[in-house]
C-alpha cells in the first residue's frame, strides 16, 4: 500500500478531503522523522509499535575485491517494533 492509497482510503471513510488528509498524513510523518532523526526520541503508539532509535558501533569491514580495510563510523539508524497486539493480529 503506498501513501497515496492510505490517504484516499482515510479520505474516504472519514468524508475528508484528501487535501487535508494529505498534510496530516504528511505531518505525522515528518513529526516521526524529527523526533527520531534530531531529537533521538522513540515514538511510541500504543496498539501499534514503537519507531525507535538503534546505535551501531563502529566497525571495520574489508573491501575484498582491492584488498583494503574501511572502518565504518558508530551510527544511529530507525527501526520499528510493533505491538504485541498488532502481532496478534497478523497471525
Amino acid at each position: 500500500m503506498t501513501k497515496a492509497e492510505i490517504i484516499n482510503k482515510i479520505a474516504e471513510e472519514t468524508g475528508v478531503a484528501k487535501k487535508d488528509v494529505a498534510t496530516t498524513v504528511e505531518a505525522f510523518m515528518e513529526e516521526i522523522r524529527v523526533s527520531l532523526a534530531e531529537e533521538k526520541e522513540n515514538v511510541y503508539l500504543r496498539g501499534f509499535g514503537t519507531f525507535i532509535v538503534k546505535h551501531r558501533a563502529a566497525k571495520t569491514a574489508r573491501n575484498i575485491s582491492q584488498n583494503t580495510t574501511l572502518v565504518i563510523e558508530a551510527h544511529d539508524f530507525p527501526a520499528f517494533k510493533p505491538s504485541k497486539s498488532f502481532i496478534a493480529k497478523m497471525k
